[in-house]
């Protein structure tokens, strides 16, 4: 699909990082609010932008097969859910050494209103066979892969996106997936999964397939590039493990790193997030060793999105000075203060540092 000049000024505000598949990284004012606006959202692509023929095939191991249209997922009851999304990339450029993948700073994340059929509904009318083990999502979007190289074999020069869930979560109702036709109250654009795509909560984002066009239901465990090829953690030191669930995470929006403020009374604010349920947690440090303040966080607005903290500091002192954030989740998880390296440079979480000159 070409670039349009409509894609193009949809896409004006975002810091790109590669042009082939479009990859960008939302702005920095795209994390103050609690809703990211729909041109402010960070993109993800694996390959170019694909055409689709505006319908959803569900098989596989099913006793009732299905071909569903837009119009035939909107005539069903319609779900709207908040949630964040984040690249498993994110903060890949601050790995040492450099892992391999996209080179994303800080910002693919963000937070979106999505609306849609859930998928526990859709599969209950294919009525998934009882030795079904595995949910099987196919994008739309194909072609050679840009981070493995160019192989003869010209079949694995044309790879589709395809990921898998366990079908015991995509049949729950309590996991409330959504297949998703419209983002923050309008019908979803090229760069994020049109017609319809998945929204997957708590996960990282290469769970919400975009483009969505086939679900099988298996009888066995998925294999595939973007399931056990990539996307999984491979540790120097123990066995790789599959990406799923985002961890916990805070980040400072204000001040801006490396920025100027009057001495006095600032209030810093933030977000933070985690896919393991609700942030219980935030905490500032005022110096690389110091002790940890305890900042004011508020109440999840609800359970798939970001939340907001603030903290009172009192900057009297002239000169430069740092500001450290880290957060806990309700499961007691907490952010390390080095990223968690692995060969692919996923899930970095660590503790975010800036300096501020105070004035």
């Amino acid at each position: 699909m070409e670039v349009t000049d409509e894609l193009g000024a949809a896409r004006s505000a975002l810091q790109m990082i590669n042009p082939a598949p479009y990859n960008a990284e939302a702005p920095p004012a795209a994390l103050l609010s609690e809703i990211t606006s729909t041109e402010l959202h960070y993109v993800r692509s694996n390959f170019a932008l694909p055409a689709h023929d505006g319908t959803l095939e569900i098989g596989g191991a099913v006793g009732q097969p299905l071909t569903l249209t837009l119009d035939d997922l909107r005539a069903m009851p319609a779900h709207k859910r908040a949630v964040t999304l984040e690249c498993a990339g994110n903060g890949r450029l601050e790995m040492r050494p450099l892992p391999s993948g996209e080179p994303w700073g800080d910002y693919a994340v963000s937070t979106a209103r999505w609306k849609g059929a859930f998928l526990h509904e859709v599969l209950a009318q294919a009525r998934p066979d009882a030795n079904g083990v595995d949910v099987r999502f196919e994008g739309a979007d194909h072609g050679a892969y840009h981070l493995t190289p160019v192989l003869a074999d010209t079949d694995k020069n044309n790879l589709s996106f395809v990921r898998a869930l366990p079908l015991a979560q995509a049949a729950d109702p309590a996991a409330e997936i959504l297949i998703a036709y419209e983002m923050n109250g309008e019908p979803l654009g090229p760069d994020h999964g049109s017609p319809f795509r998945l929204i997957v909560p708590r996960w990282y984002a290469v769970a919400s397939v975009k483009w969505l066009k086939r679900i099988d239901v298996l009888t066995e465990t998925f294999v595939g590039e973007f399931q056990t090829g990539h996307y999984m953690y491979e540790w120097a030191d123990r066995p790789p493990e599959p990406v799923d669930i985002m961890h916990v995470r805070a980040r400072i929006t204000d001040p801006a790193a490396g920025s100027t403020i009057p001495a006095g009374t600032y209030t810093v604010h933030g977000k933070a997030w985690s896919g393991a349920g609700p942030v219980s947690r935030v905490e500032v440090s005022l110096t690389g060793e110091g002790e940890w303040h305890r900042a004011s966080l508020k109440p999840p607005t609800g359970p798939y999105h970001w939340q907001e903290w603030s903290f009172e500091w009192e900057a009297h002192d002239i000169g430069r000075h740092t500001l450290r954030v880290r957060a806990t989740d309700a499961a007691g998880n907490v952010q390390p203060e080095v990223p968690p390296w692995n060969r692919l440079g996923y899930g970095n979480n660590a503790v975010e540092v800036v300096y501020v000159d105070v004035i």
